[in-house]
């Protein structure tokens, strides 16, 4: 096939380092099982991404309440046994699992059914419609117990308790009666429950950018960042640990998900860290904490984001704004920390001549960006995320069905007129609408199943459509069941009561305020992941802290920020237990060794809060004093500082070591460079002068301590009057 257009589609299989085939932490991880059950299962993932292409392209115009309810009977219907299958439990628990996935999917047919009615006896339920809002109910909890674990069960239990018994608890905490049928009406029906905004956005948009990055995953994506990753900085000092924090945060541009990125991404990069001398712990932390900055990456910033903007009624380009410098300095700041680890260590990097040109990767790959830029495009010129997103799936999959009939025309002019003729059918969308793309999908499905090339293309988009589904399952299981937690806040009023502690400590110390906010983000964080995390704190915090003058869109991201931050929290920290199998190390271990990694990272939201032109928003004391891009550039200036000096704090190493009181001294000046108080940036600034020209004077006074280089590409050196340590790794092993 010639240079320049698409090339093979590539079929990534989850292998450790051994060759083995991997078991994650995540039971959804592995594949759909063998057998008649697991074709069963696999043609129900299928059913349920083509019912989702259909009601997202308006091909099949629902209700969405109706849509929503499908949406959820799927996530049972499927994920209740396939789980049960994957963990291979016996024949009794699988047939009771089946049974109860279709009672879920009962729920979703009586709520299609009793639709009309249901909306004229809204908040007067039938006998028959608190059995079935019951029944509802169950199923969720154990479809959410069984894929997610037992934390975010009992947490929304404890809501649900409080709708039921809050009017026994003592003041504040104490509420009027609500009668069963009315609780049960309000989380099982209408959208203030299992079907509120968490689960809309997910039936919509979430479901939707899944399968974008499904799809480019199979067309070749992540081989090609991998590609521009290593001819980039694979050989710099490091390269191998950055080329895990560049590849990461190409891969969160298709791909919201941390624990999918660390089974794609970390097949490669963490296995190569450990070859070139990185600890196998050190090696899963650097890939879980690049993989969970996936979730603020734009442009697909996963499911927070889409939440975020449907429930602030702002455009998603104004979620993408405000994360830009943040997700910048996020990945920054993971670059920092290893680039300091491979200087204390002695890491240097790969051989030139074992690197790809990342210019040559570009030529042969540039078409796997189109849809990327396509997205890019439409999300910033106002059109909506689900329309984006259904231009981007929908050219991405012109693209992957078109290239085996590429490959076989023979005459150059022919084939570029054939991609031109492509192009211009999705084009066509804008003015027509989806038609003109579903014919022109319909004539290359027709076409590949006419040879063998095309046939093997079918089934590898066949592939991506059920597996897309199945990783969609935690997501939309998590956007079911928060919104119970929502829907007592909405019932009860309950969010008040914390809100008005908030803001009553905010009224001694905003700081304070924060650092509250910051820890139930982490508390949190340690049994559920960041979508229900981001829900709870925002719909509790984010009040308050607007209240207290913080800018809307700026507090939900601080909440956003610390939710993925407190995803690498142990004990549960998913994307570390991801990485365990890979990296052939403890999950607890990978996870202390990623909260270090992230720890640079902990300085952004609080800077952005103090000064909300970090988040590209108006407003703020140095904006009004000095002008808004004045103020952008001076508040990016302060945190790259702030960020490189807690950075070398952390490891202990800038340029050469530094001695205890010399990260002591850097770590007060980061410290006052975030507090934001009178005369602190002052402070912080003559702290970091101290430091850093102290440090410059000791190595060029004693120059720089030699370490050992433990990559194998060079020669192996030592402080001066040291053995060389026999610990060499060749790259070749």
């Amino acid at each position: 096939m010639s240079q320049g257009t698409p090339g093979e589609l590539e079929k990534h299989h989850e292998l450790a380092p051994d060759g083995e085939p991997v078991s994650h932490h995540d039971p959804l991880s592995s594949g759909f099982p063998l057998g008649t059950e697991g074709r069963i299962l696999f043609w129900i993932a299928f059913a349920f991404s083509i019912f989702q292409l259909a009601t997202a392209a308006h091909l099949w115009d629902l209700p969405s309440q109706i849509v929503r309810a499908v949406h959820v009977g799927f996530l049972c219907l499927l994920g209740l046994p396939l789980v049960a299958a994957i963990k291979g439990e016996n024949a009794g628990l699988r047939a009771l699992f089946w049974l109860l996935g279709l009672a879920g999917m009962g729920v979703a047919v009586y709520q299609w059914w009793e639709y009309e009615a249901l909306i004229f006896r809204a908040g007067m339920p039938s006998l028959a419609d608190t059995i079935v809002g019951v029944a509802a109910l169950a199923v969720l909890f154990i479809a959410t117990w069984r894929i997610m674990g037992p934390a975010l069960p009992i947490i929304a239990g404890l809501f649900l308790a409080y709708c039921l018994f809050g009017r026994y608890l003592p003041s504040p905490f104490v509420i009027r009666y609500y009668p069963f049928s009315q609780i049960v009406d309000h989380m099982s029906f209408g959208t203030e429950g299992i079907y509120g905004i968490p689960t809309y956005v997910s039936s919509s948009y979430i479901f939707l950018f899944i399968l974008f990055g499904s799809f480019l995953e199979r067309a070749g994506m992540i081989k090609l960042f991998t590609d521009i990753s290593l001819g980039l900085v694979g050989g710099a000092k490091g390269g191998a640990a950055k080329v895990a924090v560049i590849s990461s945060g190409l891969m969160g541009t298709i791909s919201g998900s941390g624990v999918a990125n660390v089974v794609t991404t970390g097949q490669f990069t963490i296995p190569l860290m450990k070859r070139f001398g990185y600890r196998a712990a050190f090696a899963g932390g650097v890939e879980s904490t690049a993989s969970m900055g996936g979730q603020i990456m734009p442009p697909v910033m996963g499911a927070v984001a889409f939440i975020m903007a449907e429930t602030l009624n702002v455009p998603y380009a104004a979620v993408v704004q405000a994360a830009v410098i943040p997700a910048v300095l996020y990945f920054g700041s993971v670059f920092w920390m290893v680039h300091l680890e491979a200087g204390k260590r002695g890491l240097i990097g790969l051989k030139k001549g074992e690197l790809p040109s990342a210019l040559n990767a570009l030529k042969k790959g540039w078409y796997l960006l189109l849809p990327l830029g396509v997205l890019v495009y439409l999300l910033f010129t106002g059109y909506t995320p689900l329309y984006a997103g259904t231009i981007g799936l929908a050219l991405t999959a012109l693209l992957i069905l078109g290239a085996p009939l590429a490959r076989r025309i023979s005459v150059q002019a022919l084939r570029y007129v054939f991609w031109i003729g492509l192009g211009i059918s999705a084009a066509a969308f804008f003015e027509y609408g989806i038609l003109p793309v579903v014919i022109a999908l319909a004539v290359l499905i027709a076409l590949c199943a006419l040879f063998r090339g095309g046939r093997e293309t079918l089934l590898l988009t066949r592939d991506a459509l059920a597996e897309g589904a199945k990783t969609a399952l935690p997501v939309g299981i998590a956007c079911a069941i928060v919104g119970i937690i929502v829907g007592t806040m909405t019932l009860t009023g309950v969010a008040n009561t914390f809100g008005q502690f908030i803001v009553a400590v905010g009224d001694t110390s905003l700081f304070l305020s924060l650092v509250l906010t910051m820890i139930t983000c982490l508390i949190l964080g340690m049994g559920i992941p960041t979508i229900p995390n981001y829900i709870i704190t925002s719909s509790i915090a984010g009040p308050a802290l607007l209240a207290l003058g913080v800018p809307l869109i700026v507090s939900h991201m601080f909440v956003f920020y610390f939710g993925i931050l407190a995803d690498l929290t142990p004990p549960v920290a998913l994307a570390c237990f991801a990485a365990a199998p890979i990296a052939k190390a403890p999950g607890l271990r990978i996870s202390f060794e990623a909260v270090k990694v992230a720890l640079a990272g902990f300085v952004i939201p609080f800077m952005a809060v103090y000064t909300p032109a970090l988040m590209l928003q108006d407003g703020g004391p140095l904006a009004e004093a000095i002008g808004y891009w004045p103020a952008v550039v001076y508040i990016v200036f302060k945190a790259c500082l702030a960020i490189g000096l807690w950075g070398a704090a952390a490891i202990g190493y800038l340029v050469a070591p530094l001695k205890w009181w010399e990260r002591a001294v850097a770590t007060v000046a980061a410290f006052t460079l975030i507090a934001a108080m009178p005369i602190t940036d002052e402070i912080g600034f003559a702290l970091a002068a101290l430091i850093i020209g102290w440090h410059a004077l000791q190595i060029r006074r004693h120059g720089v301590p030699e370490v050992v280089n433990r990559t194998g590409g060079g020669s192996s050196t030592t402080a001066t009057g040291a053995a060389p340590r026999d610990e060499t790794v060749s790259p070749a092993e």
